[in-house]
């Protein structure tokens, strides 16, 4: 029997999937200090972005040590593990696979050998050239099926030069959406692909440096935030601290998912609180779309501060019309087939003294194939509610991401096929509003031209060949 691992409105729903994070990475340099539980906690902060496996790997300066294994932060490390791996400098990394199944040899930080040493990496993004960049590896030469283990062994193989000349020479080859954190005995690396599409930022400690994937994992771990990586940025921290090199120019396309859905609400992008940028998104939406109605809900979680926005704009009352299991997010046990029927009441159930017999506004973060959305409308009415409007604080997602968010395909997106209309229709709803693309970008503050907005408008930043693309596309090679 396959093991259950609780994502409820997937694994209990197998017809629906939510939008996959990307995943988080983390990276310290910090002689003196705890380097492992700096990472544990540093990945316990990005446990948002991908829940599959977790890894760390540690050096105190003459040999790289690496545990991962798969499960969350908390599952795979424990006290008497972490004080195994003593160092004084470390990456970590938290998995949900974009590239290759979801199994322990996929798992990150992935470890190679180089001529004088070793190097651990450790990836967020996805390539879009990784057949390309996979068949200059000898055959046999990676026992993985990622695009990060086909990276990290082409930085390895190059013995002619160090690691920072090689990944010089290296990156502007490698095509697609990549925040990168390795490292070999001595010194610590990073660096973000020419687009920037997925975020990564340097923070200052105490007595050393850190980077992630977000400013809320440099918050967690007491890190000042200093900058955010630059795209097209390679910077190498060791005992003379940081130094920065540009191995291509900055062409910017930050991923606009990132405000709606990816990201933390207490990380900052661009110098802008997410939290603030949904606020605001809400507010949009309420002008765009405004309704008569009684009370505006959130979906926990992710559409709460939309909701606050909305609620704010329009003065309709804002209250708490689901209850969320905070509970839910994981486990192994495989659902029986009567509690696979009950499919989201597991995971939110109505208040139903709060919604009985009012017109209520429910917001949400997006829609991608709608049996959420449809069973929360069903749930809401048989609670009592009277109207159920839906509102939507992202633009309907009609095109699949290549660079880091497992999406499903154009065929499974609702938005692929049907109208707005159609869609309202599918879900039951009385009403139903997306935001403009262009509310969407006006929230951000982030002119539009800077922005990766592709799984609204079809529009890619970096040109795809659907041939060499896909979660599979190493494994179908082999």
């Amino acid at each position: 029997m396959l093991k259950g691992d609780g994502h409820l409105s997937h694994d209990l729903d197998p017809h629906d999937r939510p939008p996959k994070d990307a995943c988080g990475v983390f990276g310290v340099w910090a002689p003196g200090e705890e380097v492992s539980k700096l990472t544990y906690y540093g990945l316990y902060a990005l446990q948002h972005r991908g829940q599959e496996s977790a890894g760390i790997a540690v050096s105190e300066g003459s040999r790289i040590l690496v545990y991962k294994d798969m499960g969350l932060v908390a599952q795979v490390f424990d006290e008497s593990i972490l004080g195994t791996l003593r160092g004084h400098l470390a990456v970590g990394h938290c998995r949900y696979s974009t590239t290759g199944s979801s199994v322990w040899e996929n798992a990150q930080p992935t470890l190679s050998s180089t001529e004088d040493g070793g190097l651990a990496l450790a990836h967020n993004g996805n390539l879009i050239n990784t057949p390309e960049l996979a068949r200059r590896l000898a055959p046999g030469a990676t026992r993985a099926t990622t695009d990060t283990e086909v990276l990290a062994s082409l930085l390895a193989q190059d013995r002619s030069q160090s690691i920072d000349d090689a990944a010089a020479e290296l990156l502007p080859q490698v095509k697609g959406a990549y925040s990168l954190v390795f490292m070999n005995e001595k010194t610590l690396y990073a660096a973000r692909d020419p687009q920037g599409i997925r975020p990564l930022v340097l923070g200052r400690l105490e007595r050393g440096w850190v980077v992630a994937s977000e400013t809320a994992a440099l918050d967690i771990v007491g890190a000042t935030f200093v900058r955010e990586i630059e795209p097209g940025e390679l910077i190498t921290i060791d005992e003379r601290g940081v130094r920065s090199r540009k191995f291509a120019l900055a062409e910017p396309k930050g991923c606009l998912f990132e405000y709606v859905y990816l990201a933390r609400p207490d990380t900052t992008i661009a110098g802008r609180s997410v939290q603030s940028t949904r606020v605001e998104v809400g507010r949009v939406l309420a002008r765009e779309h405004p309704v008569e109605a009684d009370l505006v809900i959130p979906t926990p979680e992710s559409g709460t501060p939309a909701a606050v926005g909305y609620a704010e704009e329009s003065g309709i009352p804002y209250g708490q019309g689901l209850v969320k299991n905070s509970y839910v997010g994981r486990t192994f046990i495989q659902p029986s087939q009567t509690i696979r029927q009950l499919g989201i009441r597991l995971k939110l159930n109505p208040l139903k003294e709060v919604v009985a017999g009012k017109r209520l506004v429910v917001v949400d973060d997006s829609i991608v194939r709608g049996n959420t959305q449809r069973a929360i409308v069903k749930m809401l009415r048989e609670a009592g509610a009277r109207e159920v409007h839906v509102r939507i604080s992202s633009p309907p997602v009609s095109w699949p991401c290549f660079y880091g968010i497992d999406f499903a395909t154009r065929a499974e997106l609702i938005a692929g096929s049907l109208s707005v209309e159609e869609i309202r229709a599918s879900l039951g709803a009385d009403s139903l509003g997306y935001i403009s693309l262009e509310g969407l970008t006006q929230a951000t503050t982030i002119p539009a031209e800077r922005l990766c907005r592709a799984c609204f408008d079809g529009v890619y930043p970096i040109a795809i060949d659907r041939d060499n693309v896909g979660k599979y596309v190493l494994e179908a090679k082999l």
